[in-house]
């Protein structure tokens, strides 16, 4: 696609405790078609300052790609979920993409009949 243009599609950062948790919640977004595709770091560091003390700890990073019309199904599904009482669940905007992988998110993330 040349040059941005928007779409309905976004990215949902979200960051867990564990890849165990990580599955346990994903799995279940896809299979039921609210996300197209999740993609799992099972390791990352996080350096933050949680009850007034600098913590550092390892954390698992998840991408879920998704519309925008979904997004609050898939967070209140993630904070009922999850084990962090305050997670991180941020959404950033697809603005453009490759147009066959844009196609296959809106076929993925569209309810079976």
């Amino acid at each position: 696609m040349a040059g941005s243009r928007e779409t309905s599609f976004i990215q949902i950062q979200w960051t867990c405790a564990s890849i165990e948790e990580a599955k346990k919640i994903c799995f279940p977004l896809v299979e039921q078609r609210k996300v197209a595709c999740v993609s799992i770091f099972p390791q990352i560091e996080s350096i933050y300052v949680w009850e007034g003390k600098v913590v550092a700890s390892t954390e698992v990073k998840v991408f879920l790609k998704t519309t925008k019309e979904r997004f609050a199904q898939i967070q209140s599904y993630i904070l009922d979920h999850c084990s962090y009482r305050v997670p991180e669940i941020l959404v950033f905007p697809i603005l453009d993409g490759n147009p066959s992988y844009l196609q296959w998110m809106a076929e993925a993330t569209t309810e079976q009949t």
